[in-house]
């Protein structure tokens, strides 16, 4: 028994419900008698351990992320837990890797240190097939799941997300408007996010009025000497490509090895641009234009957003970040 069956039977919402769990004063008190009786009926006491009738709560947030050595993760969670401390609350941080039986591992183990939320950091918890993420679904049931950068529909469970779509499409657009014709796309999996960043590379193409091709869409791992191997084999099987656009910062680092091995000026014969604007960006001669993703307002938003539904506040299913391209070296546009 949970707050989601106190919900459906008295047929109000769940953050109504938490209200009541909480002692919101902004419930009447038709409604907070109906609710209070349903928990009766049910035979439904909040644990002890979690928030509840004006007693205690945990004060502890959950965070998962699939690799802390990745740098937009690491400062992902970097912001997180500062927001979070902030507002009085600790965290468990779990790095979870990428499988998905390790993924529902963790977010048990979570689940049973009676965490008041879990915050899942990075697209990759959100998996193509709906049945793979069933796990996300029940554990909505219980406590709320906060998803930073990644989206699904489900009762409890809020997303903010950058608009990866517009910022590729954007990208993309520039360099085939500063005389680009032959735009190379450099990815690194089908996260959520990924597929977000494709289809506006797909559009962008389309757009442009250029048809495309299969051999410009290039899956590689994330490390950068991987990226510039990939390039040059590319690039000596006769695929011709005058700009490079990198779904994550060390690929465009890659990309950047690869024209000083190839001879190549930047930005005169091959643009650059990446993705996150992390320190990686900064590290490169020249400097790299890359796509800011806006990590710190992803994940301060997503704890605000949290902060409400802990106090039982309406708020916002989803929220979108606006992205900004941040020009540096690699691109004359």
């Amino acid at each position: 028994m949970n707050i989601y069956d106190v919900s459906e039977h008295a047929r109000v919402s769940i953050a109504t419900v938490s209200r009541v769990i909480n002692g919101n004063p902004n419930v009447s008190e038709k409604t907070r008698k109906k609710v209070l009786a349903v928990m009766d009926e049910l035979g439904y006491t909040p644990n002890v351990f979690a928030r509840s009738l004006g007693l205690n709560t945990m004060k502890t947030i959950g965070i998962m992320c699939a690799d802390s050595s990745d740098p937009w993760l690491a400062e992902a969670i970097y912001y997180l837990e500062k927001e979070l401390r902030g507002n009085g609350y600790d965290s468990l941080l779990c790095c979870t890797g990428h499988l998905p039986e390790t993924k529902k591992k963790y977010l048990e183990l979570l689940r049973s240190k009676r965490v008041d939320a879990v915050i899942l950091a990075g697209s990759h918890y959100i998996e193509e097939k709906p049945e793979d993420n069933a796990y996300l679904l029940e554990a909505a049931r219980d406590i709320p799941i906060m998803l930073v950068n990644g989206y699904l529909e489900g009762e409890q469970i809020y997303s903010t997300v950058c608009d990866d779509h517009a910022a590729v499409y954007d990208a993309a657009s520039r360099l085939y408007r500063s005389g680009r014709s032959s735009v190379l796309y450099l990815y690194s999996g089908n996260s959520y996010s990924s597929l977000r960043k494709l289809s506006g590379y797909k559009e962008a193409v389309s757009d442009a009025g250029f048809i495309l091709q299969e051999e410009l869409m290039a899956l590689c791992p994330k490390d950068p000497d991987a990226a510039m191997e990939l390039l040059d084999q590319l690039s000596h099987s006769g695929i011709y490509f005058d700009a490079v656009l990198a779904v994550e910062d060390i690929l465009a680092v890659g990309a950047v090895k690869y024209a000083g091995k190839a001879g190549l000026k930047i930005p005169e014969d091959l643009s650059i641009i990446g993705y996150n604007n992390s320190i990686l960006s900064r590290c490169t001669t020249p400097e790299i234009t890359s796509v800011d993703n806006k990590a710190e307002a992803l994940c301060i938003s997503t704890v605000n957003t949290l902060m409400k539904v802990l106090e039982g506040e309406e708020t916002a299913k989803k929220t979108v970040i606006t992205t900004e391209l941040i020009k540096r070296g690699t691109t004359n546009f």
